[in-house]
């Protein structure tokens, strides 16, 4: 195990995953932030219900989606990593797959001699679900607005010729709360979310094997004016995501917040909705250079068929 460690460090500092402005090694793909549109505000998104990323963040908030949500993202990661995720959510539930992948990473083993160049490869698969108990007819009615959700990832992990696999389990609880004014400013929207990461499970490798490290994660957010989105996460394993969403308009938004870990990192974003396809793009600082991510997602539960079809007819000869 000594081993393997000592390559998965040399990988990720490799791939620019592991410096002094991030508070923890990343270890596999699952500690990697996730998603474009959100990271764009910090990543804060653990009490916000936002399309197919809702997934990666907090999957009781699966219950508050109104119809299915495609999502696919690309980022490079200084040339020398690439990532890919696909997300589909539907009312409910979702699913997802993770790739982060490298190749030509010079190795060293436990005597920290040079070896091979080596590839890195983590592929993960997520599968969430979050319910709102008040329309199972079994449960007693609850005083509060509430959501419950689970999720399982599953991962496999290729270092070189060492090659690994496990399982995670977390829990998400999120509750909303009713809209008030605070004299002529309207706040809406408002929610508090917690997930519980890693609750149980490790990656196995031939003869050893590593747990994950837990989590709690806690997040708040409202609207305010129903243009500025304020959403505040708190992640007890030391780190601190605090972001703003500007929507002057529905198809428009702009975005900006600050991760704190060991170091701070200053992520912004933009993105663009066109009947239900929307294209975001973040940018996220980093002591070693920043990285950029652009991703693509259908909407279906707000595409606009008729729209659609009028358009591509004027497009038409």
């Amino acid at each position: 195990m000594k081993r393997i460690k000592i390559v998965v460090m040399v990988a990720l500092l490799g791939l620019g995953l592991s410096s002094p402005g991030w508070a923890q090694q990343a270890e596999t793909v699952f500690e990697i932030d996730p998603g474009v549109a959100l990271l764009g505000a910090a990543g804060a998104g653990v009490s916000l219900a936002y399309g197919a990323e809702t997934l990666y963040y907090n999957p009781a908030g699966l219950s508050a989606l109104p119809g299915i949500s495609f999502s696919s993202f690309y980022a490079s990661y200084l040339g020398q990593a690439d990532y890919t995720a696909l997300a589909l959510t539907f009312r409910n539930w979702g699913i997802a797959a993770l790739l982060l992948g490298s190749t030509g990473i010079q190795g060293y083993d436990a005597g920290g001699s040079q070896t091979d160049a080596l590839a890195y490869r983590n592929t993960g698969f997520i599968f969430g679900v979050g319910v709102d108990p008040s329309v199972l007819p079994f449960l007693p009615e609850f005083a509060i607005d509430m959501s419950l959700g689970a999720r399982i990832k599953v991962l496999t992990v290729t270092i070189g010729e060492t090659a690994g696999n496990g399982f995670s389990f977390d829990l998400g609880f999120r509750t909303v709360f009713p809209d008030l004014s605070l004299g002529t400013l309207a706040v809406s929207e408002m929610a508090v979310g917690i997930t519980a990461v890693n609750l149980f499970g490790g990656l196995n490798y031939d003869t050893e094997s590593d747990n994950y490290l837990m989590d709690i994660q806690i997040g708040g957010s409202a609207c305010i004016a129903e243009l500025f989105c304020i959403a505040i996460d708190v992640h007890l394993g030391g780190a601190l995501h605090a972001g703003i969403i500007y929507e002057p308009i529905p198809t428009f938004a702009l975005r900006l917040g600050v991760i704190s870990r060991d170091g701070v990192s200053i992520t912004a974003g933009i993105g663009v909705n066109v009947e239900g396809f929307l294209l975001d793009y973040a940018f996220v600082s980093h002591s070693i250079g920043g990285t950029h991510r652009v991703s693509l997602t259908l909407d279906f539960s707000s595409l606009d068929i008729t729209a659609l079809s009028r358009s591509m007819r004027r497009l038409l000869p």
